[in-house]
């Protein structure tokens, strides 16, 4: 414990903040019972898009996610010494998407890459193996910047196994060459002696920015170098990748190629222990594929931090957990409190994060929202969903007021359901909430139709959207899934009890119920709820016309492409294309809520 007291120390030499970023509203829930360790460990994030600075709201469930990323490295700095202390492994896993989603990652006000700033927060943590997401490639300029300026920290770490970047030759000026992202696979031996071999995977992301490129995973493990990767056989396989452990009902997230990796290390590894951890569906998730593999992912945006732990050397067994971020969670099973769980590091970082928010004018207050509206507990219509204030309220009322000139015809606003990102609760909203909401800056395209073409582009988009989701799960190798599995470590079965008090003391929060054995949520919660998605794309309220009056359907430049796909589909002969489309207005995605709440929350 020598480490943590004298870090502690020095520390509080320095009078940093030991609470999280400012404003922060401290969660009342505990865990429910100890962490069982294995001989091999792990922590794990994924899809944190940029939640550094933790949830700073007061309105439940946010209270669960309060400490920011400074906790964390406080965090894991402990869980290490842990690790050391009890003479076991512990390996800090990412499986992507670190992009798009805060005013952190977001909200530069010198149109710097995506994230320059945020991943620098990023590099301060001990991460054993990080694997690129799809939002890192949406943009060129984002990806060169990963490639320049945050793979190099990681010295081979930062795991890009089928992702490759287009980049000048620099043996051959004025030609340019293919390189991977990152490195395509590790091959490393942990603290106490274990051989690992480790990959990063991506699912066939196919809406990429040109200049990256994304091979298919069935080309992936045809490769010789891959196939030389795995022939020498290590004491486990480490996957990380940006694509979910099972099959989802939501469109957007129904890709899972981990069976073809899997099944390719197995013919020729039969029983050599796999642990994958994936994302992209923002959910925790876990499956077991044999009695020597499993998957799992945990979350998103910085409000879980996954636990796995195995036994490999004393009769087998798994353990996982779900962590709520907060500085509870970190004290109990660091076994610490404020005065001790403080690194000077932990801290350092929560000044510099809050410093860059600060700089930013990320706290500026653009209204006041008069309710709550929820992403996922509730749907559109639903007045207290976020896509109805969205699509009946906000987005119609800003286009008009972008393009007072165009009011005379009415308007069908279409939108992808993807790119509302959060909640919003009652009270100030900042400029990092509107990122928080709606990240992505696109424009805004229109084109001018007949009723009777505009009123059937959301159906028609949906219903090839579903088509092609159909095709692509028909595609998809089906994972095995072990009825059985030795689940729990012997050793410390007892620990995993699930606590049982009266229901008026617990809080909201998340009950996972994932495709593994037993239970796995570390605080117990009341159930939250949520639902599935199901149309991808949506609209403002129709309006009430003939079907030979014309109307403007605006879409963002995002999904433009399909929009125009169908458009030339239902009205023969007009040729629309991306390129030659006309902008609506100035306003771009990104800047509508700011100016709804400035017109309307004030």
């Amino acid at each position: 414990m020598k480490l943590r007291i004298s870090l502690v120390a020095l520390a509080s030499c320095l009078h940093f903040s030991s609470a999280s970023q400012p404003g922060a509203t401290q969660s009342t829930a505990w865990p429910a019972r100890p962490l069982a360790w294995g001989d091999v460990n792990f922590l794990f994030t994924t899809d944190t898009h940029g939640w550094l600075m933790g949830h700073t709201k007061s309105r439940p469930p946010e209270p669960n996610y309060s400490a920011d990323f400074g906790d964390f490295l406080s965090f894991v700095t402990h869980m290490k010494e842990l690790a050391r202390e009890k003479g076991v492994d512990l390996l800090l896993v990412d499986s992507g998407d670190l992009h798009d989603g805060t005013g952190l990652t977001d909200g530069s006000p010198t149109g710097q890459p995506n994230a320059h700033e945020s991943n620098k927060f990023i590099t301060r943590l001990p991460y054993d193996i990080l694997a690129t997401g799809n939002h890192e490639l949406y943009k060129y300029s984002s990806a060169l910047d990963t490639r320049e300026n945050f793979v190099p920290h990681w010295g081979g770490r930062y795991l890009t196994s089928n992702v490759n970047l287009t980049v000048s030759d620099p043996q051959h000026p004025g030609q340019d060459i293919s390189v991977p992202l990152g490195a395509p696979y590790r091959k490393f031996t942990t603290l106490q002696g274990r051989r690992v071999t480790a990959f990063g995977v991506l699912f066939h992301f196919t809406w990429n920015a040109p200049g990256t490129a994304v091979q298919s995973v069935e080309d992936l493990v045809e490769q010789a170098w891959f196939r030389e990767a795995i022939a020498d056989p290590p004491e486990l396989f480490l996957l990380a990748g940006h694509m979910p452990v099972h099959l989802e009902e939501d469109p957007d997230v129904n890709v899972n190629d981990w069976p073809i990796v899997y099944y390719a290390i197995r013919q020729v590894h039969p029983t050599t222990p796999i642990f994958i951890f994936g994302g992209h569906s923002h959910k925790r998730n876990c499956t077991v594929m044999d009695e020597h593999a499993i998957a799992i992912q945990g979350g998103r945006y910085m409000e879980t931090v996954g636990w796995l732990s195995a036994n490999l050397t004393q009769g087998g067994g798994y353990s996982r957990r779900y962590l709520d971020t907060n500085r509870n969670t970190y004290h109990y099973h660091t076994q610490t409190d404020d005065e001790s769980f403080d690194t000077l590091d932990g801290l350092k970082l929560t000044g510099d994060i809050a410093a860059l928010a600060e700089k930013w004018n990320l706290h500026e207050i653009f209204g006041y929202a008069p309710q709550d509206w929820y992403l996922d507990r509730v749907d559109h219509p639903d007045k207290h969903s976020v896509m109805t204030l969205f699509l009946d309220e906000v987005l119609p009322t800003v286009l008009r007021l972008g393009a007072p000139e165009r009011s005379h015809i009415p308007l069908l606003a279409i939108f992808n359901r993807g790119s509302i990102r959060y909640d919003i609760y009652r009270g100030p909203f900042t400029r990092n909430d509107q990122y928080t909401v709606l990240p992505f800056q696109n424009d805004f395209f229109y084109a001018t139709v007949p009723w009777a073409v505009g009123k059937r582009v959301v159906d028609t988009a949906n219903k090839k959207r579903e088509d092609e989701g159909q095709l692509r799960k028909a595609r998809q190798m089906v994972m095995p899934s072990l009825a059985q599995p030795r689940w729990e470590i012997p050793a410390v079965a007892d620990m995993q009890r699930v606590f049982s008090g009266p229901e008026e003391q617990l809080t909201l929060g998340y009950v996972t119920k994932d495709l593994c054995e037993g239970y796995a949520d570390d605080t117990i919660h009341l159930d939250i709820g949520g639902m599935d998605r199901e149309d991808d794309f949506m609209s403002s309220p129709p309006p009430e016309l003939e079907d030979d009056d014309l109307i403007d359907v605006i879409f963002p430049s995002f999904i433009a492409q399909p929009i125009v796909d169908v458009l030339n589909k239902l009205f023969p002969g007009q040729n629309y294309s991306v390129p030659t489309l006309p902008r609506y207005t100035a306003i771009q995605s990104n800047e509508v809520f700011e100016v709804y709440a400035r017109h309307k929350w004030n």
